[in-house]
């Protein structure tokens, strides 16, 4: 199994281990992942999951697995991710297709200033 993020697709990343005489040999940076279970209201079922802390976080600061889902970019998805937001959004019907869509304003009069 990959050791990578199944939502943000984080995965290991390489640098240099520095001794203190600048000695530099080459190391990794493991992603910090778990094994969490995270619900879909939308979709009324489980997913298990291997996450980051950090995306773990981010969902729980979203208030479940949908609204991270669905107020998350697609490029900051990994294709997995990307593929449960649509079936998100065929369950939801579409009422929530883009994050932070205005709906359109209505044109108002302008008032005339008033002269004193």
């Amino acid at each position: 199994m990959a050791r990578s993020c199944q939502l943000t697709g984080a995965s290991v990343r390489y640098g240099h281990k520095v001794s203190h005489s600048n000695r530099k040999s080459s190391r990794t940076f493991q992603p910090n992942l778990q094994q969490v279970t995270l619900r879909s209201d939308a979709l009324r079922r489980n997913f298990s999951l291997r996450i980051t802390t950090r995306a773990l976080r981010s969902v729980q600061k979203h208030g479940g697995l949908d609204n991270f889902l669905l107020h998350t970019s697609d490029r900051e998805l990994s294709r997995e991710a990307l593929r449960l937001k649509e079936r998100i959004r065929r369950a939801l019907g579409g009422s929530r297709s883009r994050a932070g869509a205005a709906a359109p304003a209505t044109s108002a009069p302008a008032s005339a200033p008033e002269s004193a």
